[in-house]
């Protein structure tokens, strides 16, 4: 995208630990022809010391050559609990199929899960230029340049590849529910397939995406925001649990950033700050305002998560010899999101004044006091690069 998100790993993770988020996961993105091991060699320095919360890392791999395999087998013997591979941005992070293949197979040897953005990169790039050939730049032609056809097609393209190799697979930010019925499809025939859903898909429809300039501009995401039916059947397959696990894609740019799209909708930096607003959100829409069990809740927000890339029981339960990260949350408190309170480290908030029914009170980092009262009061750069 030519640009980084404003976050650093020490104000993420605070404004995570603010939010009720203890642990997370960050894709690792080697830059151009940097060496995979140079990659995390350089990531995992940047958080070390930095973070205030335990963390680890989805390693991106964007090519397959003579030193990719072996790269890869080096860094999984370190600790590396997982790969991302992207089926879109062609051009830049995106990967054909015989580097798709190599990666599977590879994964389901080693026994880490591959996780991926499904959408057709060829498509989506024939779409993009039809649509700015036609004077169609702003921000409102993203959503039609990547329809959920691509993505139900991505989807069943990744299906596909972990079957033949027998891998562990993880869709990441599914938006639609054409690329839920093709995921579904693909675990009835027996696809070790998870699904996560992020909670702007959840709770943003498409038509904040479709406000002019920069308004638009800042819920520009992929994939995209959906209509209100997609949402619909994405939260009754989180109560059903087809649904494995809700997200953030966490990737905050700031107004200025966001203006590097006017006049071309490929150029807007895609994503929006969520990670602070995650839990609430979850908890306000589903549980406090719907009909999500508290159960299914914490396994959206928490468990699954630590059981699918190999952190359980270490993280994700309160059970005797696990972590002490814990989430006291007080179901009473109303607030109000807004950019001027968040400790995230934006301009905007894509939740600007939204009504919240909770939030976490005490949140634990390893048994250390880390937030009281909605603000940090732990250890800077305590957190622990965790591997599996």
């Amino acid at each position: 995208m030519g640009t980084f998100a404003k976050d650093t790993h020490a104000t993420g993770s605070q404004a995570a630990l603010i939010g009720g988020t203890t642990t997370y996961i960050e894709m690792l993105a080697p830059a151009g022809s940097e060496a995979l091991e140079d990659g995390w060699q350089t990531w995992t320095g940047m958080a070390a010391g930095q973070s205030a919360c335990d963390y680890t890392f989805h390693l991106g791999v964007t090519r397959w050559d003579d030193g990719t395999e072996a790269a890869l087998r080096r860094l999984v013997a370190e600790g590396m609990t997982s790969f991302k591979v992207f089926l879109a941005y062609k051009g830049a992070f995106g990967i054909d199929d015989h580097a798709l293949y190599g990666v599977c197979r590879l994964a389901a040897e080693l026994g880490v899960v591959v996780t991926a953005h499904c959408e057709n990169a060829d498509l989506v790039a024939e779409l993009q230029q039809k649509l700015l050939a036609e004077g169609k730049t702003g921000p409102e032609w993203h959503e039609p340049s990547r329809p959920e056809s691509v993505e139900a097609e991505g989807t069943a393209h990744f299906a596909t590849f972990v079957e033949m190799t027998g891998a562990k697979g993880y869709v990441v930010h599914l938006s639609n529910a054409r690329a839920l019925d093709a995921a579904l499809d693909a675990r009835a025939r027996g696809v070790d397939l998870s699904v996560e859903v992020v909670i702007p898909h959840l709770t943003l429809d498409k038509t904040y995406a479709e406000r002019p300039g920069v308004e638009g501009a800042k819920y520009v995401m992929s994939p995209p925001l959906r209509d209100q039916a997609n949402q619909e059947r994405l939260w009754a397959a989180l109560k059903a649990g087809e649904i494995d696990t809700v997200a953030t894609d966490h990737c905050p740019f700031d107004v200025a950033q966001k203006h590097m799209g006017d006049g071309d909708f490929t150029r807007i930096p895609n994503g929006i700050p969520a990670i602070e607003d995650r839990v609430n959100l979850l908890y306000t829409y589903g549980v406090s305002r719907g009909d999500l069990g508290l159960e299914r809740f914490v396994d959206a927000a928490s468990t699954r998560s630590a059981q699918i890339f190999g952190l359980y029981p270490r993280k994700g339960t309160v059970a005797v010899g696990s972590d002490a990260d814990l989430v006291v949350y007080d179901p009473a408190y109303r607030g109000q999101i807004s950019a001027a309170t968040s400790h995230m480290n934006n301009d905007y908030s894509g939740f600007e004044g939204v009504e919240i029914d909770g939030r976490p009170e005490v949140v634990t980092v390893r048994g250390e006091v880390a937030v009281r009262g909605g603000e940090f009061v732990g250890t800077p750069g305590r957190g622990q690069l965790l591997r599996r």
